[in-house]
C-alpha cells in the first residue's frame, strides 16, 4: 500500500453501532481525515453521498432497517449511479459473495472489502482507506487466505508462487511490499506479474487497470 502522506480525504461514513461510528470519526479525524456525514442507517447514507459529494464511503455490511446487507446493497446503488465512486465495506465476517458484489460494481476500480478487526491495526486500516480513495483495490486478507484454499479456474493456470503474488496484490500490496515480504528483487515480482496479466489473457490496458482486472478474476473464480 503507499505509505507516503495521504491527502485528507472527505468521507461519508455509515455504521449502525454508535461507539463504533464515534470511535471511527475520532480515528479518521486524528489521521486528517474530515467525516462530513456520519449516519446509521442505508437510507441515510444515500442521502448524504447525494448532499455532500465525498472522495470516499465507508459503510458497514449489515445496517438497518433489516440489519442484513441493506449497507452493501447501498454501495452497490451508489456506484451504479457513480462507478468511480471509492467504497470501502467493513463485514464481521468473511462473507466472500459479498466481496464478489462489491467489486462487481462500478468499474471495479476503487473498491475495498475488509473485516472490522482490522480497524484496530490503525496504520495498515488508514492506508486501506486511502488506496481505495485513490482507486486501488483492497481485500481483508483472511478473504483472500480462505480463497487460497479453493481449486479455482482460471487461476489453475498459475504458479504456486504467482498465485501467492496474486494474493499479495488483492490485499493493495505494492510490488516493493511484496518483493520485501517474500525475501526477493523487485524486478522478480514484476516478471511474476506480468505473466499472471498474460495468464489471465486480460485485455490490453495500463498496468494499473491490468492488476485490478487480476484481482477482480482472482475473487471471482
Amino acid at each position: 500500500m503507499r505509505t507516503d502522506r495521504p491527502r485528507p480525504l472527505r468521507v461519508v461514513l455509515a455504521e449502525d453501532s454508535v461507539l463504533l461510528r464515534e470511535g471511527l470519526i475520532g480515528l479518521l479525524s486524528r489521521c486528517g481525515h474530515d467525516v462530513v456525514a456520519a449516519v446509521g442507517d442505508a437510507p441515510a447514507l444515500l442521502a448524504a453521498v447525494e448532499e455532500h459529494v465525498p472522495d470516499i464511503v465507508l459503510t458497514d455490511v449489515r445496517m438497518p432497517p433489516g440489519l442484513q446487507d441493506e449497507g452493501l446493497h447501498a454501495a452497490v446503488r451508489l456506484r451504479e449511479k457513480r462507478p468511480t465512486l471509492p467504497v470501502l465495506v467493513l463485514s464481521q465476517y468473511v462473507q466472500r459473495t459479498y466481496a464478489s458484489e462489491l467489486l462487481d460494481s462500478g468499474d471495479g476500480s476503487g473498491v475495498g472489502y475488509l473485516l472490522k478487526d482490522r480497524i484496530g491495526q490503525v496504520a495498515d486500516f488508514v492506508a486501506a482507506l486511502c488506496e481505495v480513495a485513490a482507486g486501488g483495490t483492497v481485500v481483508d486478507p483472511e478473504v483472500v487466505r480462505q480463497l487460497l484454499r479453493r481449486n479455482r479456474d482460471p487461476l489453475n493456470r498459475l504458479t504456486a508462487r504467482e498465485r501467492e503474488v496474486l494474493g499479495l496484490i488483492a490485499e493493495g500490496k505494492s510490488n516493493g511490499a511484496i518483493a520485501r515480504e517474500l525475501v526477493v528483487s523487485e524486478a522478480a515480482i514484476g516478471k511474476h506479474i506480468s505473466s499472471i496479466l498474460t495468464k489471465l489473457d486480460l485485455p490490453p490496458a495500463d498496468e494499473t487497470h491490468r492488476r485490478v482486472l487480476a484481482v477482480l478474476a482472482y475473487l471471482r473464480a
